[in-house]
């Protein structure tokens, strides 16, 4: 799928320059592209620059639906569908309808949908409105290192998962199969000896990384047919993975209840009875994981941030720290 590649940067070279209460994130908690802005939205304290609005965990052909809101309707922009924002960008928009988004409050239009590049642009572009503390998510000397580190991740990880799922036969997907695990048991062995992916510290490449493991035993493992091992029984991401749940950012911004249901009622062509999952038990996201004994600091020369803001809260139950 193409993207929207319009940028929001400190100098507007694109017409749309980084400013304080301009834009508002479109994202969805069930989606792992959209949890990755979210997650980064919340780490580097853009919160008061950013708003935030957020979509229902399921959607039809058309859209994704503000069904969360009172009426259907966002505040902000006063949609029921965030189609509308890709309509008022273009009336003839082509492509699919995606989170997350950046909209312009000002026009209600679509900026940009480019998931992988909004959030390395509110990691660079945006540090005049970043927290006290803020962690450097992408640093400049890291840069060259975490490009090829980011880009196995989303062919073989975060896209690998779907090209089980979706596999049109048992070929591809006993391929699609294997190259996944492949990438999984690559990502046991570097994590094995280190905290995170690039050494002692987060970065943009843990966060593109944790929204897969979130998922996997809720909908992957299953729904995806990505069955050789539950997440649960491989040590060393199983580990990493409560690490980065229990940090804050990560866990606090995780709906289970949404992702599930997103998977299970969207792709009726996988699971036609729409029936929702009742497990996975999701108490052992809260256990001793041990990381700690490699050492590192996870927000490096910065801060955790503090809680979550008032009415962006993940909903009683819908994860295990709730």
């Amino acid at each position: 799928m193409q993207y929207v590649a319009t940028r929001i940067t400190a100098d507007g070279r694109d017409g749309f320059a980084v400013e304080a209460g301009r834009y508002r994130l479109i994202a969805a908690r069930a989606c792992p592209w959209a949890n990755r802005a979210i997650i980064v939205r919340r780490l580097l304290g853009l919160e008061d620059a950013i708003s935030m609005g957020l979509t229902g965990p399921t959607h039809d052909q058309r859209s994704w639906t503000f069904d969360l809101d009172p009426g259907g309707v966002d505040p902000v922009l006063g949609y029921e569908r965030l189609q509308q924002a890709y309509f008022a960008f273009d009336p003839d928009y082509p492509r699919g309808i995606t989170v997350p988004a950046f909209v312009d409050e000002t026009t209600k239009a679509l900026v940009t949908n480019d998931f992988a590049q909004m959030t390395l642009d509110m990691s660079t572009e945006w540090t005049a409105f970043h927290r006290d503390g803020a962690p450097d998510l992408y640093p400049e000397h890291l840069r060259d290192e975490m490009a090829p580190v980011m880009k196995r991740i989303f062919t073989e990880v975060n896209n690998g998962v779907y090209r089980c799922g979706f596999a049109g036969s048992q070929e591809t997907y006993e391929a699609a199969y294997d190259r996944l695990f492949v990438a999984l048991d690559w990502l046991e062995e570097r994590l094995a000896t280190q905290r995170y992916l690039m050494g002692d510290s987060i970065t943009e490449a843990d966060v593109r990384l944790f929204t897969t493991l979130a998922r996997f035993d809720a909908v992957y493992h299953g729904h995806f047919k990505c069955n050789r091992q539950k997440l649960t029984e491989m040590p060393v991401l199983w580990a990493y993975a409560r690490d980065l749940f229990q940090t804050p950012g990560f866990g606090d911004t995780t709906d289970f209840e949404q992702i599930k249901k997103h998977y299970y009622v969207v792709h009726s062509d996988i699971n036609p009875t729409q029936i929702v999952p009742k497990g996975p038990d999701l108490a052992g996201w809260l256990t001793p994981h041990h990381r700690e004994e490699l050492g590192g600091r996870p927000f490096g020369d910065g801060t955790a941030p503090g809680p979550v803001r008032a009415g962006e809260e993940v909903p009683a139950g819908a994860n295990p720290a709730s």
